[in-house]
């Protein structure tokens, strides 16, 4: 099946503006329906509703909850919750679906719906489309003595901080570093502080006021100059940035620079390696630093690269047998402590190798040397397919002589907007600029010669 086929679910589940196309309340309310009528099945299923932190989530939830009951499905509600919470949640309560409205790390006029399989995992494709085909359907009530009915999980916060803690050995102890936590006034607002400061850290938090309208606002995993300042500011050991639903992570060294997705994926991939895990397979994306994948070498570790996107990520960890991959923007996938990608989880990890290999985190993440990527929108009037273009093959082979074996090429069309994303990367800085914008400038002008 091809995402061509779907006509509301993208890569990871429903997203949009409020008020516009399927992010709106009667979509949402046939939504959770046809949802109760494809994944619950048995008569009183179970379907657990978590949500972030913006303003938009109480109506959603309302009418999730209303779609769902006339379908006969009992509803738990979490309350604000991170997305992999759910997905942990959804497996310890044998829920038959998790659902999460968030839109993750976009600003809060936008909101989406995604979904967890009772084994806590993403929808595979073939579900998903069930979904859309009984979106065609008319709603159809059960009748009021088999409405499902909706109840209120009390525990939901702890349950979670008992099972991210539970991700490290019981050795680790974190009383000696000082941390500043950036929640990015999201779904971890309630939880991130608890589980590192339970865990013996001293933590500074910021970004933990939701009022609604200000997730992921000049702050967390998307914009962590705050973190990075506040960093210095109180000489803390690192900093951790979350986004609005949790399953993202971007850390901060000491020096107040920028710890990424991939220099996440080496520290926790090395940190694997020294307790001894068999796989040698890591899971990276396309747009995956080239420095990384240098690094990992080094260490006889093999990088793999997926389409961005997680649920692309998942797919190669499964095919390659690999336990850890992720993508630049920091969501990370450890397969061999949970389902789904976790900030949370994924920075305990981070937190552990410090502690136990007594390096800083500067120090762990120095082995990656990140080699300069120049990236380009070119925004067209509408899509069109490069390939049949032999100009822009050409010239991109042309690219790829100059930068030789130090180098690469990526033309990726985006997957939401006409816009092709023209990336070169390389170690001198100044010729992959120059690439990139000779690619771009080449790309723009036998599209517009087309669409004029």
């Amino acid at each position: 099946m091809t995402e061509k086929k779907r006509r509301y679910f993208g890569t990871d589940g429903i997203r949009g503006r409020v008020g516009d196309g399927a992010v709106t309340p009667d979509f949402v309310l046939k939504l959770g329906w046809a949802v109760g009528r494809v994944l619950a099945k048995e008569r009183h299923s179970k379907v657990l509703i978590g949500k972030d932190t913006r303003i938009s989530g109480y109506m959603f939830e309302s009418a999730l909850q209303a779609g769902l009951s006339a379908a006969g499905v009992d509803i738990y509600l979490l309350g604000p919750m991170p997305t992999p919470a759910v997905a942990y949640l959804t497996r310890t309560f044998h829920a038959q679906a998790g659902i999460v409205i968030s839109a993750s790390h976009n600003a809060y006029h936008d909101n989406g719906i995604k979904f967890f399989s009772a084994q806590g995992t993403k929808l595979p494709d073939q579900v998903e489309l069930e979904i859309e085909a009984m979106l065609d359907q008319p709603l159809t009530t059960v009748e009021s003595k088999q409405l499902g009915k909706a109840f209120r999980v009390g525990d939901a916060a702890g349950r979670y901080i008992e099972f991210c803690k539970s991700t490290i050995s019981s050795g680790v102890d974190l009383s000696s570093l000082k941390i500043v936590v950036d929640c990015a006034h999201g779904a971890t607002y309630h939880i991130a502080p608890n589980v590192f400061r339970e865990l013996g850290a001293d933590v500074i938090l910021i970004g933990a006021d939701p009022d609604g309208l200000n997730i992921n606002q000049n702050c967390g995993a998307t914009d962590p100059r705050m973190l990075q300042a506040a960093v210095l500011e109180n000489r803390a050991d690192m900093g951790i940035a979350l986004d609005g639903d949790g399953d993202r992570l971007i850390m901060v060294d000491h020096q107040g620079q920028i710890v990424d997705g991939d220099d996440l994926l080496f520290i926790i991939a090395r940190a694997r390696q020294r307790e001894g895990a068999t796989s040698k397979h890591v899971v990276g994306t396309q747009m995956s630093n080239l420095g990384l994948e240098h690094a990992l070498e080094q260490h006889d570790i093999t990088l793999h690269r997926a389409k961005v996107g997680d649920r692309y990520v998942m797919e190669k960890l499964k095919q390659v047998d690999g336990k850890i991959g992720g993508e630049a923007s920091g969501h990370i996938i450890c397969l061999d402590k949970t389902t789904t990608g976790d900030g949370i989880v994924s920075a305990l990890q981070a937190l552990a190798e410090v502690q136990q290999s007594g390096s800083s985190l500067h120090d762990l993440r120095s082995a990656v040397i990140k080699y300069p990527q120049q990236l380009i929108n070119v925004r067209l009037s509408e899509m069109v397919d490069i390939d049949t273009f032999p100009e822009v093959a050409a010239a991109v082979a042309d690219a790829e002589r100059e930068l030789g074996d130090a180098g690469r090429v990526l033309l990726r069309p985006s997957g939401t907007e006409p816009v092709i994303r023209v990336m070169v990367e390389g170690r001198d800085a100044p010729l992959t600029e120059k690439l990139a914008k000779r690619l771009a400038d080449l790309i723009q002008r036998l599209v517009s010669s087309t669409q004029r």
